[in-house]
């Protein structure tokens, strides 16, 4: 499938696939959108001095950077990704210059180079795992404070978006662990839903109206036995 690097709305760089009319990140800006879904809405409000985090599309590795420029907290990150990206995409992706954070090039650089499957110690507060592996393999029980939900559109990828894989997101989260994503549609929604989370639908970032998220609330899910 062809691949474009393409500059978004913001300035900044992502992946473009012309076959499916779809991107990697927001065309209306993906280090905005990246704060505005996964920071804002999922990153700022954990209480705890220790998070763990997963990534369902780990990609351009856009997400796991921001999130380890903007931290406070010790973090232990899964990203997964079936697709990796190439090395000759990664060093036509501006985002270090677009942050202004030339001085952690070296970071960027080393997620993308360290080797999937092993556990990297970024630095004494960050630790990084990549899984080269399928959504639907996902089998964690209750080892993440948040999830990042960042796989392609449910238009051409409505099997990333079905109660089944939700049902793994459910299992993977801790008790009262929240899950973020851009997409709002409802049928994703209902397919949350049917599964326990507590789903909210929050103002989206530019372009878009909405985004969703959902906490696995052990109570009320109980409350449904």
């Amino acid at each position: 499938m062809k691949r474009e690097i393409i500059i978004t709305t913001d300035g900044s760089t992502t992946i473009y696939l012309p076959d499916w009319n779809e991107q990697y990140h927001s065309k209306h800006g993906a280090i905005q959108e990246a704060y505005h879904v996964f920071i804002k809405n999922g990153l700022v409000l954990q209480k705890k001095e220790e998070i763990s985090i997963l990534e369902i599309g780990f990609g351009t590795g856009l997400n796991c950077f921001i999130t380890f420029l903007e931290s406070d907290k010790k973090v232990n990150y899964v990203g997964v990704e079936a697709y990796p990206v190439v090395k000759e995409e990664v060093t036509k992706l501006n985002y270090v210059t677009e942050l202004k954070a030339e001085k952690k090039q070296c970071v960027f650089n080393k997620m993308h180079s360290l080797s999937w499957g092993d556990t990297h110690q970024i630095t004494s507060s960050f630790h990084l795992t990549k899984r080269k592996q399928f959504f639907k393999d996902i089998d964690d029980k209750e080892q993440f404070d948040l999830i990042y939900f960042d796989a392609f559109g449910a238009e051409h990828q409505p099997d990333l978006w079905t109660e089944e894989i939700f049902k793994s997101m459910f299992e993977a989260l801790k008790e009262n662990g929240v899950l973020v994503t851009y997409c709002a549609k409802g049928s994703v929604r209902r397919a949350m839903q049917a599964i326990g989370f507590v789903v909210e639908r929050l103002p989206g970032p530019p372009g878009k109206r909405e985004m969703l998220r959902a906490r696995k609330d052990i109570n009320k899910f109980k409350n449904t036995l």
